[in-house]
């Protein structure tokens, strides 16, 4: 169920042994994505349930899904660009039916993030069911 984008990231995984490498890969996700206009970085766009800041700002354009965001931590700045890769594309019906655990869990993300990390990850999973829920 995971799109293309995401595959690339589970494969890249595969070739990265070292967390380190890991952590590095998926702050460089972060630091490739556009930075969010600092005009949608208000209050309906940030994500409680976060250590740090995160904005998530969805669109849904003739049924598809896709959501741009920013944080002030780069690795969850790179977390958001995980996220875009799973998510960004799909029709907004087919968002809520992501199981992000089990997707996530592929990269081995869960046993290797704080939990305050984690339940960041999980409010932003939430966000995006919510908001791809209310429009399917």
């Amino acid at each position: 169920m995971a799109s293309p984008a995401f595959e690339d990231i589970v494969e890249d995984f595969e070739f990265l042994e070292d967390w380190e490498d890991r952590y590095r890969y998926v702050i460089e996700q972060g630091k490739a994505m556009p930075p969010l206009d600092d005009a949608l970085k208000v209050p309906a766009t940030k994500v409680d349930g976060c250590a740090s800041q995160v904005w998530l700002h969805p669109v849904i354009e003739n049924g598809v899904f896709r959501f741009d965001g920013d944080s002030d931590a780069l690795i969850v700045r790179g977390l958001i660009a995980v996220l875009r890769a799973l998510y960004n594309g799909l029709p907004v019906s087919e968002v809520p039916k992501v199981d992000a655990a089990a997707e996530l869990a592929r990269l081995g993300l869960n046993e290797h993030l704080s939990s305050q990390r984690s339940n960041g990850l999980r409010a932003m999973v939430q966000r995006i069911r919510s908001v791809a829920s209310e429009h399917a």
